[in-house]
């Protein structure tokens, strides 16, 4: 096991650091990550990474195959274009979560911010808590469950895919299937 201490280092050096890891370690730890935008991005191959602490914008994105632990929340766009693997944060996620995302999966143990799973093309988002507006915007293949609420327009110009809501919808979006129907 690798650990890395986010502390005292830049952006570009801690994912250095874990790439490098990645290479030589099935499991890395990174501590203090301060909430920093782009941490553990990038890493095409299978390892385990726990990052205890927050995430900024787009943590853990641009991925192939590892599996992340988020002990805390995580900023805009977590798991962008994600092409296998999993993510699990602990907390809340912020806007965009799973934008793009290809496949594998990735888990939000509380909230998520608007345009959840925008522009999905595989994969599954789970969301533990409710989700903001047009989740599932443009949707294009996957599966995506929230098991609270979740906020207007959801499915909005969505092509394929699947949403599930345990609670309340504030509101359909436009051209969906229930939309189509009625035409």
């Amino acid at each position: 096991m690798v650990r890395i201490d986010a502390k005292d280092l830049s952006t570009t050096e801690i994912n250095r650091k874990i790439k490098d890891a990645a290479d030589s370690a099935d499991e890395i730890t990174v501590v203090n990550p301060q909430a920093r935008h782009n941490i553990a991005v990038g890493v095409l191959q299978p390892c385990k990474i726990s990052i205890e602490g927050s995430v900024g914008y787009y943590g853990a994105s641009l991925m192939d195959g590892p599996e992340v632990h988020i002990d805390g929340n995580a900023g805009w766009a977590l798991g962008e274009n994600l092409m296998s693997g999993k993510i699990t944060v602990t907390k809340d996620a912020g806007a965009s979560v799973a934008a793009t995302m290809r496949g594998g999966e990735i888990v939000v143990g509380r909230n998520a911010g608007a345009r959840a799973g925008i522009s999905m093309k595989g994969g599954t988002l789970l969301i533990g808590g409710n989700a903001g507006f047009l989740t599932g915007f443009m949707m294009q293949k996957g599966r995506i469950v929230v098991c609270g609420d979740v906020g207007e327009a959801v499915g909005d110009s969505m092509y394929e895919g699947i949403i599930y809501v345990g609670g309340e919808i504030g509101s359909l979006g436009t051209l969906t299937y229930t939309h189509l129907r009625a035409h």
